[in-house]
């Protein structure tokens, strides 16, 4: 992916826009694969439930953006699920009138969209799997330092030890 990224910004300054916390190891990984400048910048997406006139609804809120007129922007995230938080996000940024506006996924869940909006980069086509490690966690926030992806539905590969406790495999 980064060297296709490269080749599409081959003479020009990239301004990479990593949306934490699921995508900074990935981003990271990413951006020193671009052998174009890069200027990195960081958002932070939260979502909130509200109730409004009797009903619920989630709405998504960001850190302020940064000022990106005139620029080649690349929004990096680790997952495209519904497609609603980073549709939100490009339009945002869109305001700021960049020269132009990507979005690099490292997994797409394609068949899960409620928006139109697509990835122009894409790692993996991740089906429906949730998925813990590299950044990636569960519910609780844990699992962000596997070194490995793995399904929150799996148990990590490994060796059964001589009591029946299982041995992971060593990163590498």
């Amino acid at each position: 992916m980064g060297r296709t990224i490269s080749r599409d910004y081959k003479g020009r300054t990239l301004d990479v826009v990593v949306v934490l916390e699921n995508a900074f190891l990935f981003a990271a990984d990413l951006v020193r694969e671009i052998s174009s400048p890069v200027a990195c910048h960081f958002v932070r997406s939260e979502l909130r439930d509200v109730r409004l006139a009797g009903h619920d609804y989630r709405e998504v809120f960001f850190s302020p953006p940064p000022a990106l007129k005139g620029r080649d922007v690349l929004v990096v995230d680790a997952v495209l699920n519904t497609g609603v938080t980073q549709d939100f996000l490009l339009k945002r940024l869109e305001e700021g009138s960049p020269r132009s506006l990507k979005l690099a996924v490292l997994f797409d869940k394609p068949a899960s969209r409620k928006v139109n909006v697509n990835a122009e980069y894409t790692g993996f086509d991740a089906a429906s799997k949730n998925w813990v490690g590299y950044g990636l966690s569960d519910p609780r926030g844990l699992s962000r330092n596997l070194p490995y992806v793995a399904s929150k539905d799996s148990r990590p590969a490994g060796r059964t030890g001589r009591n029946g406790s299982r041995k992971r495999a060593p990163a590498r």
